[in-house]
């Protein structure tokens, strides 16, 4: 508002720089300070729209299921230093979401004398490096063709989908299916150890 209403060549009946600060009451040092920004604040700007551009490339890459944790971490695979909550920010600001599927059910029932495998990780789902931990689960879809399951397999480490397999059905064979995509892309450390909802296989 300053820079419209002070003198210049071009508006000679504008008004001085302290007229205009003290009728807005703002301090002169304010004004220049800002002035003096405006080149960074443009840098910022312009660095700001092209990660924007990247988290845009990258959730279209997961067909828009990724969310800002799993933005993150494939920014910081890429070589990109950022703040999460800068990503969870800018996605919230471009209106740029994760798919959240929620389940009605369990999709799993559990036997009369069922045998639980034993808690490997302790509850700590976290890993030091890929390929020590994985998480699996299975969500049920809804589609125009009818239902169908998707199971999935999760680098604890980098939040990253490494195995996956869909079906018309939710027997045993689909999980084991996506532990095998898990495995068959390598990366896997000996003794991994895989998580679920019924505790944990090596």
């Amino acid at each position: 508002m300053i820079d419209a209403e002070k003198a210049s060549q071009d508006n000679p009946a504008g008004h001085s720089v302290a007229v205009l600060c003290r009728a807005l009451g703002v301090p002169r040092s304010t004004y220049y300070a800002h002035r003096a920004s405006r080149p960074a604040r443009a840098v910022r700007d312009r660095a700001e729209e092209l990660l924007v551009g990247e988290i845009q490339v990258l959730h279209a890459g997961s067909r828009g299921a990724y969310g800002a944790p799993r933005i993150h971490a494939a920014l910081r695979r890429a070589g990109r230093t950022v703040n999460e909550k800068r990503v969870e920010r800018l996605m919230r600001v471009h209106h740029i979401t994760g798919i959240t599927r929620r389940r009605r059910h369990g999709l799993t029932r559990q036997a009369r004398r069922a045998v639980f495998a034993n808690d490997l990780i302790g509850r700590d789902f976290t890993a030091p490096r890929p390929g020590m931990r994985l998480v699996g689960d299975m969500t049920e879809l809804l589609t125009l063709v009818g239902k169908l399951y998707l199971a999935t397999c999760i680098d604890l480490a980098t939040r990253e989908v490494v195995g996956w397999a869909m079906a018309d059905h939710h027997r045993a064979g689909l999980p084991v299916a996506a532990l095998r995509m898990a495995a068959g892309r390598g990366g896997l450390e000996d003794g991994c150890v895989m998580h679920t909802d019924r505790r944990v296989h090596e």
